[in-house]
């Protein structure tokens, strides 16, 4: 998968960003189809103290993109939250994509047995 890591206010260390491939690794393993992960870091000063940080990931698959964000006053806290988030919307896509092969299944399976009957 092709990451692409962009700041804002914020000095990219090698701490955050191995937290960041971290976490895209846990998403790749969820969807294997992943094609690119966008990853924006915002430092805000101007914000209350508990919303600086901004963190937002466009994650590019097949169909429809996905995308999260998350505003908290840690950064590795908002990047937690925005990844727990994706992982929500790709189990979800997922589960969908399977109850609908089965109930093609089914539907197919009962016209077998109308036939048949």
């Amino acid at each position: 998968m092709k990451l692409i890591l962009s700041t804002h206010n914020i000095t990219l260390t090698q701490a955050i960003e191995d937290h960041i491939l971290d976490r895209i690794d846990k998403l790749e393993h969820l969807d294997r189809w992943a094609i690119d992960a966008r990853v924006m870091l915002v430092h805000d000063n101007s914000k209350a103290p508990e919303k600086q940080f901004t963190c937002s990931v466009r994650l590019g698959v097949r169909g429809p993109d996905l995308f999260a964000d998350d505003t908290r006053s840690d950064l590795y806290t908002a990047i937690d939250c925005v990844f727990k988030k994706m992982e929500q919307q790709i189990r979800k896509r997922r589960g969908k994509r399977l109850a609908t092969k089965q109930t093609q299944a089914s539907r197919l399976k009962r016209k077998r047995q109308d036939r048949e009957s």
